[in-house]
């Protein structure tokens, strides 16, 4: 199967979207994130693909745990903060965002309806994206009120990427 190929197979999903958040030697990074996924259920386990060409699995292949948040269908300005391009990677993205420290320091959006920190158990190498295996170690409360209608991929269409993949 060539890449065009598979353009067309992967052009008609649409899948939740995630900012991931790390936390290594004293530097914070943080990235919209759209490969992601639990990826066994005992125990539970979640996988997140970082681009290798990203500041944010430069600080993470150095971090114990990652934060992985969920963001509303409203809040594309703060997608568009993680997602798009900062300047040569020196614009602290935190210092715009509600932000706390959780396990390991990991930073946790205040502002995100859910999230988890996971344990790193291992890195895999996928081609342009590496692949960190979670093992959820917290989680946020509860979502009051019901189950929010999620960011989806088709709802940062436009949004132009912060590095290539």
């Amino acid at each position: 199967m060539t890449d065009s190929e598979l353009d067309v197979f992967t052009g008609l999903l649409d899948y939740p979207m995630y900012v991931v958040t790390a936390a290594a030697d004293g530097e914070r990074a943080g990235c919209l994130v759209g490969f992601a996924s639990q990826c066994s259920i005992h125990p539970v386990r979640f996988m997140v693909w970082l681009s290798t060409a990203n500041r944010t699995y430069r600080v993470a292949r150095r971090a114990t745990h990652l934060g992985v948040h969920l963001l509303t269908r409203e809040q594309r300005a703060l997608a568009r903060l993680f997602g798009s391009r900062t300047a040569d990677d020196d614009v602290d993205k935190f210092a715009q965002v509600a932000w706390e420290a959780r396990q390991a320091e990991t930073p946790v959006l205040r502002d995100a309806p859910a999230w988890f920190v996971g344990r790193v158990r291992e890195r895999i190498d996928g081609g342009d994206h590496v692949g960190f295996l979670l093992d959820p170690v917290e989680e946020s409360p509860p979502v009051p009120g019901g189950r929010p209608r999620l960011l989806m991929f088709d709802d940062t269409r436009g949004l132009e990427p912060g590095h290539p993949a």
